[in-house]
């Protein structure tokens, strides 16, 4: 029995449900090279006197156009405007613009809590045809919005996006999770977070002037998402089901069994069936868990805080302040063309998401968490000293770049990708919807907070906002050393028994808690 063998059928499967992951990572990144020419065209349908450019540009300066790692960096900040300037048709510009990039992140947060109820409901395939129908439908009022009400259009189509990126961020981590073999679960979970930066590099590529983002096509460019939502509902017709799904959900063994021949490109599938047989038993007696039920039934309870904690890591990082400042530290640095510079970024971004797909497995997920964790810390460290000291020695924006491309390194080695498979892994098929939905609208409500209120920090501490994503970085990085267990190759079952172990341990003597959690983690 080869179980971790990659078949034809296995990397279709997991291309075909990351092409979704794919339109979330462009959705993402999309709407920020376009800014000034949307705001500009916003200014043109709705009337506003050309004496308000100045105030308009000024608050488009002042507004984030750096490569996103989330949905939320474009939230502006209105920049204060002088007195003589009419700001009340420039402040309806800039509200019409705050809600074309703040409609995104309500959708998700929103649609975040039904992924997992729906993939129970029509099955993860079904599921995922349905979301591609807000895809299409938000990807085409945005590619038709120069044609009429622009501001309403893209608004109501940023909305219906985040719709789908909502369900997505739950449905497809579920669904590779559920068709990968146990020994290539981490690697293949981590292709999720690598079609999404994928998604955030080529829109910004497209977004360049002469490409996409002009005054002539720059609506084509907010549309172009409809282009993978078609290609992958047409390839997903020709995927298997979760075999999990079709055995512990709707009982139909021969089904599974047929699934899961067609994954691992072999007739012994007794593993794979034993595992979910195993599973099914303990799901069977238990009754449907619910988001409430996981903070309050006590097996629950620390596998569902560890996961939400492993989420708000990764946003409360300071990834998003590191993009916010990364267009201004190029600027100083003597770069001509900044914009090349973040795409680089960008790049560097995709490239060490692809190194972790491959160190997942070899290091362990708990590893490279702390591996990067530790690195951030450290690149924060060296980020606040260049800045703090960047107008005294010009150098030192070197020592600031270095850090930027650094911390990205770290960033997407572990706290990227390892959070969505990891709260996969952490729950059997009973309570992993809820868990999922728990853990998507999370991570989506951080990455919210971190867009409202990272400039008022920004603005409060000035140079030294990194020294407080420092010790953000840190207080997490100890969380995950003495609460995070290790995943690798282990069973769902394993897993559990993991939490369990580590919960009853809390009654032990500190002696015996230092003895069992060395013992935990060197089982890999």
């Amino acid at each position: 029995m080869t179980e971790d063998k990659v078949t034809r059928t296995l990397v279709f499967t997991v291309f075909t449900a990351v092409l979704g992951s794919f339109q979330f990572g462009y959705d993402i990144g999309v709407i920020n090279a376009p800014q000034q020419i949307i705001i500009t065209h916003y200014r043109h349908v709705l009337g506003v006197p050309l004496d308000d450019r100045k105030a308009i540009n000024s608050y488009a300066i002042n507004s984030t156009e750096e490569l996103p790692t989330s949905p939320f960096l474009g939230i502006p900040t209105p920049a204060p405007w002088a007195e003589e300037e009419p700001v009340a048709s420039a402040s309806l510009i800039t509200m019409f613009w705050s809600l074309s990039v703040s409609s995104f992140p309500v959708g998700g947060m929103i649609a975040s809590f039904f992924g997992g109820l729906l993939g129970d409901q029509l099955g993860r395939i079904k599921a995922m045809l349905v979301a591609n129908i807000l895809s299409l439908a938000g990807a085409l009022l945005m590619g038709f919005s120069k044609l009429g009400p622009s501001h309403i259009l893209i608004i109501s189509g940023r909305g219906i996006s985040g719709l789908y990126c909502g369900l997505i961020s739950g449905l497809v981590p579920m669904y590779i999770g559920e068709i990968a073999p146990t020994t290539l679960r981490g690697a293949i979970g981590a292709l999720h977070q690598l079609a999404i930066v994928t998604g955030i590099l080529i829109s910004q590529i497209f977004g360049l002037d002469f490409i996409l983002g002009n005054h002539e096509l720059w609506h084509i460019l907010l549309g172009l998402s409809a282009v993978p939502a078609v290609f992958q509902s047409l390839l997903l017709f020709l995927c298997p089901e979760s075999p999990r799904y079709l055995y512990i959900k709707l009982d139909e063994e021969a089904k599974a069994k047929k699934s899961l021949k067609r994954l691992r490109g072999s007739d012994d599938v007794t593993n794979d069936i034993t595992e979910m047989r195993k599973e099914r038993e303990e799901a069977s007696s238990e009754n449907k868990v619910s988001i409430i039920q996981l903070f309050t039934n006590s097996s629950y309870r620390q596998p569902i805080l560890v996961a939400l904690m492993l989420h708000m890591a990764q946003q409360f990082s300071g990834i998003n302040g590191i993009f916010y400042y990364s267009t201004s530290i190029f600027q100083k640095a003597g770069i001509s063309q900044p914009v090349y510079a973040t795409i680089g970024v960008g790049a560097v971004n995709t490239v060490f998401t692809a190194l972790s797909v491959f160190l997942v497995e070899k290091a362990g997920r708990r590893s490279l968490f702390l591996i990067g964790m530790s690195g951030m810390f450290v690149c924060a460290i060296f980020m606040s000293v260049g800045l703090v000291l960047l107008n005294k020695l010009a150098w030192m924006s070197y020592v600031s770049m270095t850090a930027i491309f650094l911390f990205v390194s770290f960033f997407e080695i572990g706290p990227g990708p390892i959070p969505w498979f990891m709260v996969a892994e952490f729950f059997s098929q009973g309570p992993r919807p809820a868990a999922l939905a728990m853990a998507a609208f999370s991570n989506w409500t951080c990455n919210f907070i971190i867009a409202l209120c990272f400039q008022y920090i920004a603005d409060f501490c000035g140079p030294y906002v990194f020294f407080l994503f420092a010790g953000v970085v840190l207080a997490f990085t100890l969380f995950t050393f003495f609460k995070v267990p290790e995943t690798k190759g282990k069973s769902f079952e394993e897993i559990a028994a993991e939490f369990r172990k580590k919960s009853a341990s809390t009654k032990a003597p500190k002696a015996a808690v230092e003895m069992e959690f060395l013992g935990a983690t060197e089982t890999v």
